[in-house]
């Protein structure tokens, strides 16, 4: 799976098309992702003593991972992602990395 945790994507198909948006976690063995804001889904929580009221939640529910592209903030627009190998000029050692298919540009880590 090319998308990690921290990383912006832009959804591409269902009701929240367009909306770009961080990574909250990547679920790999499932080939889903949670992303901040998008598939919003209402919870029923029971009383309990941690939360003696109970209510209605709403929480974001997993998407599949085809339904979201990374986005390109300096292109402005969403690439599919390849990798390319590159030697690292500090320790010499040979580094996979993941780069825009559209610019070539590096993808930035996200957050861990």
């Amino acid at each position: 799976m090319k998308i990690k945790t921290g990383d912006t994507v832009q959804v591409i198909t269902g009701a929240y098309k367009g909306t770009i948006a961080e990574v909250k976690q990547a679920l790999p063995k499932e080939n889903k992702v949670i992303v901040e804001g998008v598939n919003l889904v209402k919870k029923h929580l029971k009383p309990t003593q941690a939360n003696p009221e109970g209510g209605i939640i709403e929480t974001e529910a997993p998407i599949a991972v085809s339904n979201v592209m990374l986005y390109d903030s300096k292109a402005k627009k969403a690439s599919r992602v390849g990798y390319k190998t590159v030697t690292n000029k500090k320790t010499g050692k040979v580094e996979k990395v993941r780069v825009y298919k559209q610019t070539g540009n590096e993808v930035k880590e996200g957050k861990k």
